[in-house]
């Protein structure tokens, strides 16, 4: 799991089926996934099977803000360690450029730095 993404110990022992899953939506506009563009700002897992997701785009115009939620609440209860999903979108912190994957920056010609 990403280092900037605050996860609890519940959610870190399905983390390879959370980044699976995360990795399969994409923006549609930049054409990388929503893991890789650093949307993700936290994954909590309670002792229900319920997963509380934050997450934030470029900007509030991004064509994306509708979509992807549903897009995550469907791939994410494919995990049978998940019960239930609530995706959370916030603007603060507002999402940077660096907070992109150096996998997705050199996707998209990003100097990887």
């Amino acid at each position: 799991m990403r280092e900037d993404i605050k996860i609890n110990d519940r959610a870190e022992l399905i983390s390879d089926q959370l980044i699976e899953k995360l990795e399969q939506i994409y923006d549609p506009e930049i054409e990388v996934d929503i893991y890789n563009l650093g949307f993700i700002y936290s994954i909590q897992l309670d002792n229900d099977a319920h997963c509380d997701i934050t997450v934030t785009f470029t900007g509030i115009g991004c064509e994306c803000i509708e979509s992807v939620p549903i897009e995550i609440e469907a791939a994410l209860l494919q995990i049978p360690e998940i019960n239930s999903v609530a995706v959370h979108i916030v603007w603060s912190p507002a999402w940077k450029i660096t907070r992109i994957s150096r996998f997705a920056r050199i996707a998209l010609g990003i100097n990887p730095g």
